[in-house]
């Protein structure tokens, strides 16, 4: 390596930990003056001289903020603070086949513990028309899905409705983003294949259970529901 590529390397350091922290000073100085969303931030000429630093790293500093999505550019108003849609951030990264062993088991897992930690939003939310389509959805069912662990069709089709009836707009995007991972650690081997395939409450079990309006016993319902799942984790 010549000394000119040396040099090179080291401004290339340098120039992304500097960056690195404008970008951290920048949202400090959003939080304390207080910006809210809709609110206009000073312009790149205000920012490079109150930090001290070139234009150059105040434009790829202000970058990274857009792609995370806290500020966008308004027509004739400059950069705005945005409210950043996380799920869709997580969404550009999360490719099963890009993800490691522990990463795509503790999604597994994260699913799981949505699914039982909803019940009180479920109970308090849910309505007849909701209970009526999701009677629609189990009468349609194969007779096969009471003998199989996982049937990632059945499961978007139920389980994405109960996420419909949380209203939790969060929860629905999270069901949507996760459930791939989910069947593709299922498929994929990483859990134990074969464990003993105990009865669990099915899909019209839950829906009794949610008819008789008791967030507790949905909770222990769905932990029964899912119990296979959780035999595969730990076995």
């Amino acid at each position: 390596m010549t000394s000119t590529d040396l040099k090179e390397n080291f401004k290339n350091i340098d120039t992304s930990s500097l960056v690195d922290r404008v970008e951290k000073n920048l949202i400090e100085l959003f939080i304390d003056k207080n910006y809210k969303v809709g609110d206009s931030i000073p312009k790149e000429l205000e920012l490079t001289q109150a930090l001290g630093v070139s234009r150059t790293v105040i434009r790829e500093a202000l970058l990274r903020l857009r792609m995370i999505g806290m500020i966008d550019s308004k027509k004739k108003r400059g950069a705005v603070i945005t409210s950043p849609d996380l799920v869709s951030i997580l969404e550009k990264s999360m490719n099963p086949q890009i993800l490691d062993t522990t990463t795509l088991k503790e999604i597994f897992e994260m699913r799981l513990s949505l699914e039982i930690g909803m019940a009180d939003l479920i109970i308090n939310r849910v309505t007849p028309e909701d209970i009526a389509e999701l009677k629609m959805i189990v009468a349609s069912e194969p007779l096969e899905t009471s003998h199989e662990i996982f049937m990632i069709e059945q499961e978007i089709r139920f389980h994405g409705k109960l996420y419909d009836i949380t209203g939790n707009e969060t929860l629905r995007k999270f069901q949507k983003m996760l459930l791939p991972v989910f069947d593709y650690v299922h498929r994929s081997g990483l859990l134990k294949k074969t464990v003993e395939v105990k009865d669990y409450v099915s899909h019209a079990g839950l829906i009794a259970l949610i008819e008789k309006g008791s967030a507790e016993k949905l909770r222990n319902g769905m932990r029964n529901h899912l119990e296979n799942h959780f035999l595969r984790l730990f076995a």
